[in-house]
């Protein structure tokens, strides 16, 4: 390391908490007490502090500075109840009003049908009709106002603020925790509204996308440390290679937020597409970036949960592969090495109901015979079952999908070559089927393969024992996915994918469907 990069990496080390475990978002540092109400014998709690200057921001046609400043303060100094109670205020206090509307829609209608009633051709009557066209017109400009929240002027004031977009953020955030547990209506439409100004404040106009290198400030090399979500980055070294030759590391920034990306993915320059996550993070020596023909996408990560729904990842990934074509004309395969995150909870759901439906069977006998025969399936082929038989020494009399989820219950089986050898025929299998075939509303069970495929790719390849972390035989039982960017058909199939929820894959993927099939 030279003298140059000593500082850098002492700071990092220093302010980044590095270790194998996913990573949590650092915490907002808590600012000065809020200023309390004009009564100092109210005595208020924080809360009610926050809610006065709320109601002095949302309350004024143009919101004065220095209360949107004091909100934003008082508000990130709240715990979470306090925060909850304001967020329940803005949803309920500040939405349309409908007393409003009610007397807009009265009035409008009594003018329609006066319009309505009006005859004669002659001028006063065509003035009468005028008259009341004008009157419409004005009630409708009315309504389409009064029909607007009250909240709308608030929050479009705030993320004027300096630092505003940042703690709308921090709100939406909130408020998304808020409705897991709350989902009442009020709090959706501010979801809704919200999420939705969102979108327009970050649209792709309005980012700068940013190559992330080692020679980058401290600060923001720590942010990337702290919010990897996919694979955490473990040490300097670690952090170094993924910044160094053959990778690169590409965020979207917003002028609002400086210093911080919104979302950042990282990128690995191969020979060939790689089956494994340890040949991407772990194998030395990096590829030569001449002889690099695929750029691999192995990780995506937002940086701020209050931007959940709002798909910036689509144009930054359109965005990486224009500037890799361009800049290293070599480059001709684009492609993913992704997680599964699902596939393991959804396989045990899977086998605990075949299991209860053949339990429930064998009690109640040939009553529910024909009923259950609906729901039941063969999760395994008869020489995949025999194969896990053969790997258990005391097998208890137990069918082969009763074996199956006593051996998943834990990690284990990863290291022992005889239970290995027998999980990879009915897991790579089973595998396929969960991202090809399992759809929710007619898209891809998979939040990852959703993502994916609705931007273009196609599932190319599965790889057995890709990611062999703890998490990632828990998540996918090490199993990890390649998809694969025909860039001359990005557009159809992301088309196809959203309009019919046709996902296409290689042939590869399609034979372990059509073995499903039989066997079903």
């Amino acid at each position: 390391m030279t003298r140059n990069h000593a500082p850098k990496s002492l700071a990092v080390l220093l302010r980044a908490r590095m270790h194998p475990d996913a990573l949590p978002s650092p915490p907002p540092q808590p600012p000065s007490p809020p200023p309390p109400p004009t009564d100092p014998a109210a005595s208020p709690t924080a809360a009610a502090a926050v809610r006065h200057w709320l109601h002095t921001s949302a309350s004024a046609a143009s919101p004065p500075p220095a209360a949107l400043d004091s909100f934003s303060d008082g508000y990130r100094s709240l715990d979470r109840g306090g925060r909850r109670e304001v967020l329940r205020s803005l949803a309920a206090d500040y939405d349309v009003p409908r007393a409003r509307v009610r007397d807009l829609m009265r009035q409008y209608m009594s003018v329609a049908s006066a319009s309505a009633a009006m005859g004669g051709d002659d001028a006063e009557a065509e003035e009468g009709k005028e008259g009341a066209a004008a009157a419409l017109y004005r009630m409708e400009r009315g309504l389409r106002d009064a029909l607007r929240p009250r909240y709308a002027g608030f929050l479009e004031a705030m993320n004027a603020q300096p630092g505003g977009l940042k703690l709308l953020a921090v709100l939406r955030a909130d408020l998304l925790a808020l409705l897991g547990e709350e989902n009442v209506p009020a709090l959706r439409a501010l979801d809704s509204y919200l999420k939705e100004k969102l979108v327009t404040w970050l649209s792709p106009a309005a980012l700068t996308l940013h190559q992330i290198t080692w020679d980058d400030p401290a600060s923001l090399l720590e942010k990337i440390v702290a919010y990897e979500a996919v694979h955490p980055i473990r040490n300097l070294i670690d952090l170094k290679r993924r910044l160094g030759v053959g990778c690169r590391c590409f965020g979207y920034f917003h002028p609002a937020i400086p210093g911080e990306p919104l979302i950042f993915i990282e990128v690995a320059l191969h020979k060939d597409m790689a089956a494994s996550i340890q040949e991407v993070l772990w194998d030395d020596p990096p590829t030569p970036e001449s002889e690099a023909s695929c750029a691999l996408f192995y990780s995506i990560s937002s940086t701020q949960p209050g931007l959940s729904g709002i798909n910036l990842g689509k144009f930054l990934l359109k965005r990486v592969i224009d500037m890799l074509r361009r800049d290293m004309p070599s480059v001709q395969i684009f492609a993913t090495l992704s997680p599964i995150p699902g596939f393991m909870q959804w396989l045990r759901a899977k086998l605990a109901s075949q299991i209860k439906l053949a339990e429930t069977e064998s009690q109640e006998g040939d009553s529910l015979e024909g009923a259950s025969s609906t729901f039941r399936e063969s999760i395994l082929l008869a020489d995949e079952e025999k194969m896990i038989h053969d790997a258990i020494e005391h097998a208890h009399g137990k069918q082969g999908i009763e074996l199956l989820q006593d051996i998943l219950k834990t990690s284990q089986w990863v290291n022992s070559d005889k239970l290995s050898a027998a999980l990879k025929s009915p897991l790579m299998r089973l595998c396929a089927r969960y991202l090809a075939g399992e759809k929710i509303r007619g898209k891809a069970l998979d939040a990852v393969a959703n993502f994916h495929l609705q931007n273009g790719a196609m599932i190319e390849r599965i790889n057995w024992m890709a990611d062999q972390s703890e998490k990632g035989i828990q998540q996918s039982g090490g199993i990890m996915v390649n998809y694969l960017c025909r860039l001359e058909k990005i557009e159809e199939y992301a088309l196809s994918y959203s309009g019919t929820g046709l996902i296409h894959s290689s042939p590869s993927i399609s034979q372990y469907l059509e073995v499903t099939a039989i066997i079903e």
